[in-house]
């Protein structure tokens, strides 16, 4: 038998699509604020926000006759027809979160415009309205919620803790003050106030009581580009990561949304840049026209839909990378003692450097899409060998300890990503062609890779299950043991099976770069010195490894005692 349900289950049914936590009552009343024209949100929760949710703002108000209107179904002042929904300004925009709300809990709206001479209030429970009257109050509006689910015990007991439910809006407050730096936020939990933000506009200034002073001090500004879709925000600097992929925020023309992809365009501008394991933090604002994305598929407006989603794809990778690569800083040491540094410069008759340094100094050709960062290497005079592991450089701002093999992997991945441009690999013949047995795993990477292996100067033929006759090799490889060679790049490509289309090259430099270890002549050093100097991105091997770190002249005169 088909029924009609009655109003007060339909409302919570409905309410269920909009309110499935305290952090979604707080989203929307948020967003209705900002909405309003706040410059200043105060936001209060205590039980982890089913005892009592408090937002008030300084925004525009709501005139006395509208008030109970504001918690009728589908009532709305950001939208008049259909045809508003396909250039949408507003953050909320359905009719359907205070009803909703209501429809949870027991509500209470104060709301007074800047003109009135008093603030009318309008208090419901169980979706109905209670009492309502006048009362004195700032300009501004303030919502009170409290009992949530009190009437849905099934809802309310798949919450989690009190603490979860409290992080869970925590973390929504705090993706909205680095939306919005503009305004001042206030996040108090349980009467003690957790996040304070300045309302200053500048987004380092709502960055640090967000994630603290060395997230704001890495903090790297992106610079806005020519055309429809701007990427504004800021990105860290790669010596500034964590361990897990929930820092990097999304906002699309102000909203924070939930995007897989486009916070894997984020790491991928990273590539290279950081270390297997740690992923980026990021602030990332796309504003592009409202008829080129869709924000109504989702009932909490918490995914979005584009026009073109290859092209925001693409223009959030360029602008993240652009901004890496013209503002990354060389990572420093400070605050600790140096330790004694022992300078060994003694001759090299190591024959693999012989081999992987025939590199001459002149310069690179340049790598498609790369710029010079603004942070390039200054002219280094080398000092010595550490270890044999450390080249000892001198410059303008004080000490470089730079890792030789890191350093040289740089030098050699640039040359190989410049070569493959030009479309002329370093590539020798094999004077008899050489047959290699590899294992299944070995035959995977080789067969995912043959295009990209043909464009670094390898030549290679299927000759049986999982044996291939070998034509050429890079110059890299060449060597009396151009098997032996080979079969070692090959599981240096398993290393690198996260690193897609580039893992060739990122083998083959790390493969044929000096090790650590093997003692350099001076020459040698002053020559991998001068090439890193010219690569693109001399702060990081091809895997994300530093190259190189930087003990300040500062530094040291403060730990001798000169400052």
């Amino acid at each position: 038998m088909i029924r009609v349900l009655p109003p007060q289950v339909a409302a919570q049914i409905a309410a269920g699509e909009v309110v499935e936590r305290p952090a979604s009552v707080v989203k929307e009343l948020l967003e209705n604020a900002i909405d309003a024209g706040a410059r200043r949100i105060e936001i209060e929760i205590a039980g982890g926000g089913t005892e009592l949710i408090r937002v008030s703002d300084d925004g525009c108000g709501i005139a006395a006759p509208e008030i109970d209107l504001a918690f009728a179904r589908h009532a709305t002042s950001k939208l008049e027809n259909a045809d508003d929904l396909s250039s949408l300004r507003s953050l909320g925009f359905r009719g359907e979160a205070l009803p909703s709300i209501a429809a949870a809990a027991d509500v209470t709206m104060t709301s007074r415009t800047a003109d009135a001479d008093a603030a009318p209030y309008v208090r419901l429970e169980g979706g109905a309205i209670s009492d309502r009257g006048l009362q004195g109050a700032p300009p501004g509006t303030t919502v009170t919620v409290s009992n949530l689910f009190g009437r849905q015990p099934a809802r309310r007991k798949f919450l989690r803790s009190p603490g979860s439910e409290a992080g869970h809006v925590s973390s929504l407050v705090s993706a909205y003050a680095l939306a919005y730096p503009e305004i001042a936020f206030t996040l108090k939990l349980n009467g003690r106030s957790v996040l304070q933000t300045s309302g200053s506009g500048r987004l380092e200034d709502a960055a640090a009581p967000v994630y603290g002073g060395e997230v704001a001090a890495a903090l790297l500004l992106l610079s806005p580009a020519e055309g429809a879709i701007q990427v504004l925000g800021g990105v860290c600097a790669p010596h500034v990561s964590r361990a897990g992929r929930g820092y990097v925020n999304i906002f699309v023309n102000r909203r924070w949304v939930q995007s897989r992809r486009l916070s894997f365009a984020v790491e991928q501008a990273y590539e290279g840049l950081l270390m297997t394991g740690r992923y980026p933090m990021a602030i990332v604002d796309i504003r592009l026209p409202g008829e080129d994305v869709d924000v109504n598929v989702h009932p909490t407006k918490a995914e979005v839909r584009f026009r073109d989603e290859s092209a925001v794809f693409g223009a959030v990778q360029r602008a993240v990378r652009a901004a890496l690569l013209a503002q990354a800083p060389a990572p420093s040491l400070t605050g600790s003692s140096p330790q004694a540094l022992h300078l060994d410069v003694q001759p090299s008759t190591n024959p693999l450097w012989q081999h992987a340094a025939h590199l001459s100094t002149r310069s690179p050709a340049p790598i498609p899409a790369a710029t010079v960062p603004g942070q390039a290497l200054p002219v280094l005079r080398v000092i010595g060998q550490f270890g044999s592991i450390y080249i000892i450089a001198e410059g303008p701002e004080g000490i470089y300890l730079i890792d030789q093999h890191a350093a040289h992997e740089r030098v050699l991945y640039d040359e190989l990503l410049a070569r493959r441009a030009s479309r002329k690999p370093n590539g020798q013949g094999v004077l008899a062609p050489l047959v290699v047995e590899l294992s299944p795993a070995q035959d995977v990477a080789i067969s995912c890779s043959l295009d990209s292996l043909a464009e670094h100067g390898f030549q290679l033929e299927a000759f049986g299950p999982r044996t291939y006759r070998l034509r050429a090799v890079p110059a890299l490889l060449s060597g009396e043991d151009i098997g032996g060679s080979f079969l070692a790049f090959v599981d240096e490509m398993l290393e690198a099976e996260g690193y897609a289309s580039d893992r060739v090259a990122m083998s083959l430099a790390c493969h044929s770069a000096v090790r650590a270890g093997q003692t350099l002549t001076p020459q040698e050093m002053r020559e991998l010195v001068q090439q890193l100097e010219r690569t693109a991105v001399p702060n990081t091997c091809p895997h994300g490894r530093p190259t190189l770190i930087q003990l300040s002249a500062e530094t040291l005169a403060r730990e001798f005692g000169r400052r």
